[in-house]
């Protein structure tokens, strides 16, 4: 919509994951990306629905943009390595598996 705001953007994005419309959010959160690419979380969201809809290699870059902003983000470890995971990066994935869990990630 013409004049959406940011925060308008990243609540609709939002939504639409929380709906199970993970394509449709991601749509909606680009935009916001483009408005906003050092807000992580954005990104971190993005990730979330291009990890739900099988673009893999799309959400691994959006956590690993939210971990050089936040790197003590322990969502975007775990995260990042259920990425890996995916994409066969057993090394990459425990790593941040490893970093998840020594950060308090599921405590």
């Amino acid at each position: 919509m013409v004049g959406e705001s940011i925060y308008d953007l990243y609540q609709r994005g939002l939504s639409l994951l929380n709906t199970r419309n993970p394509v449709q959010a991601a749509v909606v959160l680009e935009r916001a990306r483009r408005r906003e690419p050092g807000r992580t979380s954005i990104r971190e969201a993005l990730g979330r629905a291009y990890y739900n809809s099988g673009r893999y290699r799309r959400a691994a870059d959006e956590f690993l943009a939210v971990l050089d902003l936040y790197p003590a983000n322990d969502y975007a470890h775990y995260c990042l390595a259920r990425c890996a995971e995916k994409l066969g990066d057993e090394t990459l994935s425990r790593k941040h598996y490893r970093l998840a869990e020594a950060m308090g990630y599921g405590k």
